[in-house]
């Protein structure tokens, strides 16, 4: 078998059904799709049965263990020889493991991670992410997380564009516990491996869907438990990736509590152990400058493209 999908559930049975019939719906039809209920949740049991594809196998955990842990348990059962991602609330192009596939084929090392570009659907506006694709040479690092103006998204990479060789996934599994930056902790650490490298199709072949009222991992802030992730990982990042993770993206979270000992803090952090530019410190004083919502909507604004 080619690839098996994986994609983690919880309580959300109509989500998870319409991610699920975007995997069964491509056009690479050699592939298995493992959803991983994150412990007991009869309604998305039900649903699921009534899809009615073998190509479809339902896992269901004894507890909840959160998401990093059931993509874990997702790839221990996978009989594909990659292995791709699809977060329950996110859908893909009909194309897309067929192009990723193609894709991985040209690689020049054993073990390539294959991401994509993707559509991020607001409530606003859609926006193409990444803007740009890594540069020859450039720190993956770097391309990741430093901005090029005051918005994210230059480099990016989000669970559901990924597709990574089964066995790479089962050397290097997802950081149980960590709430924010699975993705990007995941792919930092994958990449320390000498027979691993990043490949990006510049089709955006992912709809990530960011509805902004409704739960979404990604709408915490975690910014203490960020910050203890980034030090224990300075390891991964260059000193100005450091710098820009500090002010940028742990910055975002930490800024609506417009604490000045908090704003000092973080400062210190990426002055003492990054290497900041221009550019960091003035996307760190309009992080704590402007409420978020304020910057969402000037970002759609700048960035984006109203919803047909």
């Amino acid at each position: 078998m080619d690839v098996s999908v994986v994609i983690p559930t919880c309580n959300r049975p109509e989500l998870a059904t319409r991610a699920v019939r975007s995997a069964l719906g491509q056009t690479h039809r050699d592939l298995e799709v493992i959803v991983v209920i994150d412990g007991p949740d009869d309604d998305t049991v039900t649903a699921l049965k009534e899809i009615g594809d073998d190509r479809l196998r339902v896992i269901v955990l004894p507890e909840r263990g959160k998401a990093p842990n059931a993509r874990n348990q997702g790839v221990k059962a996978a009989e594909g020889r990659y292995v791709a991602l699809l977060d329950d609330d996110d859908e893909w192009m009909p194309d897309k493991i067929e192009r990723q596939l193609a894709l991985a084929a040209t690689a020049t090392k054993a073990s390539p991670i294959v991401a994509t570009r993707m559509i991020s659907r607001t409530p606003r506006a859609d926006t193409v992410m990444p803007r740009r694709l890594p540069e020859p040479g450039e720190p993956l690092s770097e391309y990741l997380l430093v901005r090029r103006g005051l918005f994210y998204g230059d480099g990016f990479i989000q669970t559901s564009t990924i597709m990574a060789p089964t066995e790479l996934l089962r050397r290097v599994p997802f950081t149980v516990g960590l709430r924010r930056q699975q993705e990007l902790d995941w792919t930092l650490r994958a990449l320390q491996h000498d027979d691993v490298e990043l490949l990006y199709a510049p089709e955006p072949l992912v709809l990530w869907h960011q509805d902004e009222n409704r739960e979404r991992i990604s709408l915490q802030n975690p910014w203490e438990e960020q910050l203890a992730w980034a030090r224990a990982s300075r390891h991964l990042f260059t000193p100005r990736a450091y710098a820009a993770v500090t002010m940028s993206v742990i910055s975002s979270m930490a800024a609506p509590t417009r604490d000045p000992k908090v704003f000092r803090q973080l400062l210190s952090e990426a002055r003492t152990n990054g290497r900041p530019g221009a550019l960091e410190y003035v996307t760190f004083l309009q992080i704590w400058a402007l409420p978020p919502a304020v910057r969402h909507r000037v970002r759609d604004l700048v960035v984006g493209r109203k919803n047909a």
